[in-house]
């Protein structure tokens, strides 16, 4: 067991490795169990309130703006001065945090990289801390890595700017209890990190950098603004020290952004257009919902007139505000097809040039071979480091046009797709690899959750397919059952004994056949990782 020395309200229930050790000194511990203690009870009432609101629309109701937080819509301030390494932005790369991609992340030709302990990272004990420790030490620029090849990898000379995405505020950390009851993961994420960094990047001059996922209301960013203040006092540092981005990839949280921003004023540096999570969202937060129900997730682009809106809204809201307005992630992945890698880079292309066209003052790959032509778009288009002077016009955005549902079909194949692409990345992520290439995109959490929500929503409501077929629980599960074979096939029998393949499946149809929703498949998921 991990060792203390002192009396703390922890309970660590996971045995001692070399990488807790590093980790947990006791004045990490310390710092840990102060902001467990002191802020843990408050988000089990956030938690709660999000379940509540969720209630509501369960009943018919719609995200709204509130009225009674117009005053800080229409009112003029603004966030506090950013900071001038945090202006900018304009590639950001994200992935997960093992040590060969972290090194390969901070090399490539991007400004940011996102280190992601969330979507892209499978939760295994083992993999969080040997993350944090891959993270201090490239902040220390000593990290290196030899494959099974004798392949090395080290950290060039001027890498990219580290900022470190902790996990949801829905997720546990099993592994450390307070009071009988699993530890809210975001709050080891965040205080590991900060503690064991905020030396080493002070020291030269800059400060310690977070991505906060998956708001749903301001009063969960003024909990987080009282995280960083309570840590900045504890820690000596001063206020700003900690600088926050936050990822709007909720539908609830697009109505609450100027509230956000400004419960977070003192520490927020930008938003995030989420898009693959916000998607997920809508299907979530409307799901009982029978006129809001999207088609096939490949014809829900960048170009629906909802999703549009809710690009514009946040860039106008930003840049009101003092703050950056980031773009979403270009998920594909380069072919070594030349034909077909033209078409993966112009579409792309496209999707950039409409997120700059926007307003938008950087944007995300998963991939450094997409990183030449998104610069093409956001470093060589624009002539200054951001677009905080762009305000696009936002006179249609409104309630109905940020809820409007896309047209489109629901087919059999796109059916088949969700299922080939949950199976797999369900069966990784059960493996410990949250980030994964399949069939030409770099798959997350995120758009996983896409597909079987889709399909759980399509069965819920009695919707139909293209060919006139009622999408049931019995169709489903013939189709999973012919997916799954088909997958098996691609991946060969040795691969498919070797991977959680079958809990997978189990768990992709326990969780779509469900009479209620799972709010996130990562939840039953988690309690089967060691």
């Amino acid at each position: 067991m991990v060792q203390q020395q002192h009396s703390t309200p922890l309970n660590f229930v996971v045995t001692s490795t070399s990488a807790s050790e590093q980790l947990f000194t006791q004045a990490a511990v310390d710092f840990l169990s102060a902001l467990v203690s002191k802020f843990q009870p408050r988000l089990t009432e956030l938690l709660a309130q999000r379940q509540q609101q969720q209630q509501y629309y369960d009943q018919g109701q719609l995200p709204d703006f509130d009225a009674a937080t117009r005053h800080l819509r229409e009112g003029d301030w603004r966030i506090a001065e950013l900071p001038q390494e945090l202006t900018k932005r304009r590639l950001e790369i994200t992935g997960p945090v093992d040590r060969k991609m972290v090194i390969n992340a901070l090399n490539a030709d991007v400004d940011v990289f996102m280190a992601d302990f969330e979507d892209a990272q499978s939760p295994t004990w083992q993999g969080l801390l040997e993350g944090q420790i891959n993270l201090r030490d490239a902040n220390l620029g000593n990290i290196s890595f030899t494959d099974a090849n004798g392949k090395q990898y080290a950290l060039k000379a001027q890498p990219a700017l580290l900022i470190a995405r902790v996990r949801g505020l829905h997720l546990p950390e099993k592994h450390i209890l307070y009071r009988q009851q699993a530890i809210a993961g975001a709050l080891m994420d965040f205080a590991l990190y900060l503690f064991h960094n905020y030396q080493t990047r002070l020291a030269r001059g800059s400060g310690i950098y977070f991505y906060l996922p998956k708001l749903e209301h301001s009063r969960e960013a003024a909990w987080w603004a009282d995280v960083f203040h309570f840590s900045e006092q504890y820690l000596g540092l001063n206020t700003g020290s900690i600088r926050a981005t936050v990822l709007i990839e909720t539908l609830p949280a697009v109505f609450q952004m100027h509230e956000i921003l400004h419960a977070m004023r003192d520490h927020i540096a930008a938003l995030n257009c989420g898009r693959w999570d916000y998607i997920f969202s809508y299907i979530k937060t409307l799901r009982a919902h029978p006129d809001r129900v999207l088609p096939d997730r490949q014809v829900v682009t960048m170009t629906q007139p909802f999703l549009n809106a809710y690009s514009r809204l946040l860039v106008a809201t930003c840049h009101r505000r003092g703050a950056l307005a980031m773009g979403g992630m270009a998920a594909f992945i380069p072919s070594k097809d030349a034909q077909q890698n033209e078409q993966i880079l112009a579409k792309v292309y496209a999707d950039k040039e409409l997120e700059r066209d926007n307003g938008h003052d950087g944007t995300w790959i998963a991939h450094p071979g997409l990183a030449a032509t998104v610069r093409e778009v956001f470093v060589d288009g624009l002539d200054s480091d951001n677009q905080l002077d762009q305000q696009p016009d936002i006179s249609d955005v409104d309630q109905a046009l940020l809820l409007q549902p896309c047209s489109g079909e629901r087919s059999e194949q796109g059916m088949r797709m969700n299922i080939r692409v949950a199976l797999q990345y369900i069966s990784a992520w059960l493996d410990g690899r949250g980030c994964v290439p399949i069939y030409g995109l770099m798959e997350d959490a995120a758009t996983a959750e896409i597909a079987r929500t889709s399909i759980w929503q399509w069965i819920k409501h009695g919707k139909t397919l293209n060919d006139g077929r009622i999408v049931t629980a019995e169709l489903f599960t013939t189709l999973l059952d012919e997916e799954a074979a088909r997958v098996k096939a691609e991946v060969g029998s040795a691969r498919w004994q070797q991977q959680p393949f079958v809990q997978a499946q189990q768990l992709l149809l326990d969780i779509t056949t469900a009479a209620s929703l799972t709010e996130f498949l990562t939840l039953p998921g988690y309690q089967q990782l060691p």
